[in-house]
């Protein structure tokens, strides 16, 4: 059976990451790998997790299957921090349940898109996360694209992005990034969301807005003003949403996803498929990670610690945006990256061609992916001149 399968190429950002560790260059930056990263260039467990592990430690007396849709409490807290006190909530048209993360998020939408109609076509931002496409073909979708970002004007080709919108069969589903867009960091501001959940509401294609970034960009509601807003104009989305990031709960592996009806009827049917869709993949969703962020959602004292933890990586992360813009004009740098600074959450196209960014690898041990796409939490105080004067000498 093995014996007609070829190797497949690595993922290369996996691939990336694997040269970084090799690599026995004391000044060698990593911009590629997609986790947040403090000062000191680490991962850290949040202080609020911390505590709720603790808590967890203390109280759990069973390891029993929680059941297919997770637990109900974190659905309940990550619809709420989702959609805060939303018309949907309140008409009880949405169902939420707990994932193996985003991907595991996506995967049951993807999964459910197609229980809805074999074969569906599924529109993804060009460009969008690398994995993407993958996941949506693997679930048996055709996966096309729609104009996103601007490569030359280092913009939004949002003209693009509506004209093909408003080609959209009814039938097929639309991908949205609720914020952070990854891989560009370049967003929709309120009037361009406004105008898209027009055409939604007028073509009738069904949004799939996935959120792997809520409070990364301007803050917990500022990041999901376009989702809610979509929210009010459809009858029928999904929202895969993720804690990886902004609980920094990476390996634990918790999202979720949640749909939502014409009607509370209509969405308890909806949801009956969803959970045979979950049963035939997974059967039942990991505890771990949906009990610590339930605990501090449900926590006022928690929860304000969060707040502030998660308001100091995201101020953390604008910061690195303008320091690398200012160092650069400080290196003789006279090409205009304040585009960098306009954007939001992890990542940034940084416009260099590939050429220059093996140049980067090779010769300064600076890693980013092939397409100039870097991490912003991957630069550091420690770090930053060394990364404008390689970049400087490369241009």
């Amino acid at each position: 059976m093995f014996g007609s399968l070829k190797a497949l190429p690595a993922d290369p950002i996996l691939g990336l990451l694997a040269k970084y560790r090799e690599d026995a260059n004391p000044q060698k930056i990593d911009l590629g790998v997609g986790v947040y990263k403090n000062e000191a260039g680490h991962t850290a467990v949040l202080d609020c997790v911390k505590k709720a592990e603790k808590y967890r430690l203390d109280n759990e007396d069973t390891k029993v299957y929680i059941g297919p849709t997770g637990s109900p409490l974190f659905n309940d807290e990550m619809a709420k921090l989702i959609f805060g006190n939303h018309k949907v909530l309140q008409d009880n048209r949405t169902r939420t349940v707990s994932t193996p993360g985003g991907t595991g998020a996506l995967r049951v939408a993807a999964e459910f898109i197609k229980s809805c109609k074999p074969g569906a076509t599924i529109w993804v931002s060009n460009p969008t996360w690398a994995n993407h496409t993958g996941l949506f073909q693997a679930a048996g979708l055709t996966v096309k694209t729609y104009p996103y970002y601007d490569y030359e004007n280092k913009s939004l080709d949002f003209d693009g992005m509506l004209a093909a919108l408003k080609q959209v069969s009814a039938d097929d589903a639309v991908l949205l990034h609720a914020c952070c867009h990854n891989p560009s960091g370049m967003d929709l501001n309120q009037e361009q969301w406004q105008q898209v959940a027009d055409v939604a509401k007028s073509v009738g294609f069904l949004p799939v807005v996935d959120m792997a970034y809520q409070g990364f960009g301007d803050g917990l509601d500022e990041d999901a003003y376009g989702l809610r807003l979509m929210a009010n104009s459809v009858e029928e989305m999904i929202v895969c949403s993720s804690c990886s990031k902004n609980f920094g709960l990476y390996r634990d592996r918790i999202g979720a996803t949640t749909i939502i009806g014409k009607s509370s009827a209509a969405v308890d049917i909806a949801y009956s498929v969803l959970l045979y869709v979950i049963r035939v993949i997974y059967s039942m969703p990991p505890a771990h990670g949906a009990a610590l962020v339930e605990t501090i959602l449900s926590s006022d004292e928690l929860r304000h610690e969060w707040y502030n933890e998660l308001s100091e990586m995201r101020d953390r992360i604008n910061g690195n945006r303008r320091l690398i813009v200012d160092k650069l004009k400080e290196n003789g740098v006279t090409r205009n990256f304040d585009f960098i600074t306009e954007q939001k959450g992890m990542f940034s196209f940084l416009g260099i061609t590939p050429e220059q960014v093996q140049q980067l690898q090779d010769e300064y041990a600076i890693y980013m992916v092939g397409s100039s796409r870097m991490s912003i939490a991957g630069i550091a105080n420690s770090n930053v001149d060394y990364l404008a004067q390689s970049i400087a000498k490369v241009l």
